[in-house]
């Protein structure tokens, strides 16, 4: 398989943690989605490499894409401080307990969208949010999971908590 496709929503108020995270080969479609989203920055919204700690680049190697536009001093901090270490350490803990293969972690990337709300505050729930929420979308998307069948069974249930109605 080239791509493994994982979406998570984990947490509550102004702290929840959405991912969409893609992993699949450097040399596939995400190895070039990796690459792009490092070497296009625009203005609010600057992807970075996820670190365990300054110079602890995570195997698979990850780029975090912030999915609101970043606009100020504290979010941008927020990005580069509790959500970037909580997928730095999602993506670390699943190559430990093998949802990611450590034959494959060399030879594979991750693209990881995070959404930081504008107004959340408490940092310790950024974290623990992304950190569950990410850790989750990789489990999904190692398994595959939902299935096509699983999702064609909620279709008609299904209730999407920002639909609105």
């Amino acid at each position: 398989m080239s791509m493994y496709i994982g979406e998570a929503l984990v947490g509550e108020g102004n702290e929840v943690a959405h991912i969409d995270l893609l992993i699949g080969s450097k040399d596939g479609p995400v190895g070039h989605a990796f690459a792009q989203a490092l070497a296009d920055q625009k203005a609010g919204h600057s992807n970075l490499l996820a670190v365990l700690e300054p110079n602890i680049l995570v195997k698979p190697a990850t780029v975090l894409i912030t999915k609101v536009t970043i606009k100020g001093a504290k979010q941008a901090v927020q990005m580069f401080g509790p959500a970037q270490f909580a997928v730095a350490k999602a993506i670390t803990d699943c190559v430990a307990e093998g949802t990611i293969p450590k034959s494959d972690a060399e030879n594979l990337v991750c693209v990881c969208g995070v959404f930081i709300h504008w107004e959340a505050s408490d940092d310790k729930k950024i974290y623990d949010y992304n950190y569950e929420a990410t850790k989750l979308s990789i489990e999904r998307a190692m398994k595959g999971d939902p299935s096509a069948a699983d999702v064609v069974a909620k279709k008609d249930s299904a209730k999407h908590p920002f639909a609105g109605f």
